[in-house]
């Protein structure tokens, strides 16, 4: 068990254990490894952590939002600094193979970090207005105690976006890491002390579908914000609607990916590639339908073919490896499933379509899949697949694609890859979803809100937009001169 922690949470600065709780396996998908053996979070855990974040807000809030920042700044000063052991973890912990999460996972928590602790003392400024005689003023205060949820594909950086904001606005967090992927989140927590974070800020608690529910309904719980997949989605927001909890939602999506016939086609393809097998496939904002327009559509899938089968699947402690295995076995299976289906409905595979004969051991592996001649009923071009499936389509008119591209209850992202920026400001301006890109794929940096729509979720993760989300305006009249009343 080579990533056995301390203890299964990390609650007021501490790491803390309940034997009560239900035994839960870490399971390195490369080898099938248990790499370590916790405990969910029982009743009583659950209010422990929280009962220390409710304590410890209150006198973390009234610090200076430039103090704040200066924490979560060290704390990325640190991240950057361990980034290889960081990133090591991250991979025993998913699969990603490393030369994925030694630049993308860690660093991009730690971009978090330093971005919410740089803009702390600007980002939370409120506004004067003048009223005549009067004037009135409004600033930002926070929420409370802010709990977030986090799915398995990228756990450090998530427990990091929803870290930093709620931290820097003054709010105190526990967080719960999806029991897939349950260690990043603790180190997260371990390095936040460190960095000089009052003891029961951010505390990180285990636990399953059973977990959520009681950290949701907590009556001293302000807001919750979920990364995660529709139906639980649906389930948290209308559990924190019944007690009129502030709520963000990331969700899943099927985003379109638009390739015109005057795209740079080798760009065009590695976009696609990109959006389709990047962390075996494993993210929510993946463009996995396709449209490629009739006119390139056959050199589209021949250069595709021959890049998506010279891909190094392998060891993900390997720096040569680009593709890992899948999360988990009973992921691999929902994919395979999804793969037999789109043979059934009659989709024509053009490469991959199974488990890789090469790789020994009893990884959770499963060859990159292309799909061509996809339409728009078929079930992998309809449902959320979330692995290293993509589907293409055939399309030939701008009105056309963009009808079918919008036609999806999803709206998380979409991208655009022409050469004529006329079109693609058009279609990025009609295509139903928060996030979108024109000719690129899938960045993110802090920078930039990120975020749904329809049913991919609301709210915005990063950038100033995420600070709204994690505080609420306060507004106070002064008046300056005698009171007149008519009684």
């Amino acid at each position: 068990m080579r990533a056995q922690p301390p203890a299964s949470h990390f609650i007021d600065g501490a790491y803390v254990e309940d034997a009560a709780g239900t035994a839960f396996e870490s399971i390195y998908p490369a080898t099938g490894e248990v790499i370590a053996r916790l405990h969910a979070a029982t009743p009583a855990i659950v209010e422990q952590a929280v009962a220390a974040a409710k304590r410890a807000q209150k006198d973390w809030a009234a610090m200076s939002p430039t103090a704040r920042g200066r924490i979560l700044k060290r704390a990325a000063e640190i991240m950057r600094a361990r980034n290889r052991e960081l990133s090591e973890l991250e991979t025993l912990d998913t699969g990603k193979p490393i030369q994925e999460t030694i630049v993308a996972d860690p660093t991009s928590g730690a971009d978090a970090f330093e971005f919410f602790g740089g803009i702390a003392a600007v980002g939370l400024n409120g506004s004067h207005i003048p009223l005549g005689a009067d004037f009135a003023y409004t600033k930002r205060v926070p929420l409370g105690v802010c709990v977030g949820i986090g799915a398995w594909n990228y756990p450090q950086q998530i427990a990091c976006w929803k870290g930093a904001p709620a931290l820097v606005a003054g709010n105190a967090m526990v967080f719960k890491p999806s029991e897939n992927t349950p260690l990043g989140a603790l180190k997260i927590a371990e390095i936040l002390i460190e960095a000089g974070l009052p003891k029961g800020v951010f505390n990180v608690i285990q636990g399953d579908r059973t977990t959520g529910p009681l950290l949701v309904e907590h009556p001293d719980v302000a807001k919750v914000s979920l990364t995660g997949s529709v139906p639980t989605g649906r389930k948290v927001a209308a559990a924190a609607a019944g007690h009129l909890k502030h709520v963000t939602m990331e969700l899943g999506g099927k985003s379109p990916l638009i390739v015109f016939d005057d795209a740079d086609l080798d760009s065009a393809i590695g976009g696609a590639m990109l959006g389709n097998f990047y962390s075996t496939g494993q993210v929510c904002s993946n463009g996995t339908r396709v449209f490629v327009h009739k006119a390139i559509k056959e050199p589209f899938l021949d250069r595709l073919k021959a890049r998506t089968e010279a891909i190094k699947i392998g060891d993900p402690l390997d720096e040569a490896t680009q593709l890992g295995p899948m999360v988990s076995a009973a992921q691999r299976a929902k994919v395979l499933d999804y793969i037999a289906k789109g043979q059934a409905e009659g989709a024509r595979l053009v490469t991959g379509g199974g488990i890789p004969n090469h790789v020994p051991g009893e990884g959770t592996y499963i060859q990159p899949t292309v799909f061509a001649d996809v339409t728009d009923t078929m079930t992998i071009a309809r449902e959320e697949i979330f692995g290293p499936v993509m589907c293409v389509l055939d399309f030939e008119q701008e009105d056309e694609v963009l009808a079918r591209a919008n036609a999806s209850e999803f709206g998380l992202a979409a991208g655009v890859f022409t050469a004529d920026m006329t079109r693609a400001h058009r279609m990025a301006d009609r295509l139903e979803a928060g996030t979108l890109w024109i000719n690129s794929y899938n960045l993110c940096p802090v920078e930039i809100p990120f975020g749904g729509s329809k049913q991919s979720g609301f709210g915005r993760e990063n950038a100033l937009a995420a600070l709204e989300h994690y505080s609420e305006l306060k507004t106070v009249y002064v008046g300056m001169g005698k009171v007149e009343a008519p009684y």
